[in-house]
């Protein structure tokens, strides 16, 4: 993968995860994450992967202002079924930071370390994502609104010839660093505006 130079410079975080400390796949059980891990599961680089990446990085960051996240101890649920629009490629990035997964999750190992059943969809709750630490109860809600960054027009112009395959190489060329000159602002740029990410 040659990545966009942004992406190194995007915000990550480091979560513990007691599994990978008894197992010995991480010293000291630390896992860091960032905007990288989240392109290379998702495949591409867009304003959705950017924002499951946010969300769930903002989530943690309220859940845990002052400790280092842990990895597997987080229920995380989510607004739209399974099937719907992106619910998919948002859970899978936040299943990814967080060690939730659904039925198919990881049982665990004498009863400890189970991460199965900890990702929900259809959940009934106003925002798109909720996250929710198992010991201690404490649970945030999550939006995302990345039309606070609206598309440039002129990548709304190329779009379509692009998707028709009648765009020259330098058009192509042309609408991929648009598409990810975007993402960086929404990643970067608008990091800490409060109407990108509301977290209650």
């Amino acid at each position: 993968m040659n990545p966009a130079h942004f992406f190194a410079a995007v915000a990550s975080v480091t979560l513990y995860d007691p599994l990978a400390a008894m197992l010995g796949a991480a010293r000291d059980g630390l896992i860091e994450y960032g905007y990288g891990d989240a392109v290379k599961l998702a495949g591409h680089s867009c304003p959705t992967v950017a924002g499951a990446y946010l969300m769930t990085l903002k989530a943690l960051t309220r859940l845990y202002p002052e400790t280092t996240p842990e990895r597997g101890a987080l229920r995380v649920e989510l607004r739209g079924a399974q099937g719907d629009g992106v619910s998919g490629v948002v859970a899978s990035i936040a299943s990814l930071i967080t060690g939730a997964a659904g039925e198919g999750g990881f049982k665990g190992i004498a009863g400890r370390f189970s991460r199965q059943n900890l990702l929900r969809f259809a959940a009934p709750i106003a925002s798109d994502l909720r996250v929710t630490r198992l010991d201690t109860g404490a649970a945030v809600a999550v939006a995302y609104h990345p039309e606070i960054v609206p598309a440039p027009p002129a990548l709304q112009a190329l779009l379509p010839r692009v998707l028709a395959g009648e765009a020259s190489d330098a058009e192509r060329a042309e609408f991929g660093r648009l598409w990810q000159a975007r993402v960086r602002t929404l990643l970067i740029d608008a990091f800490d505006d409060p109407r990108l990410v509301v977290v209650t």
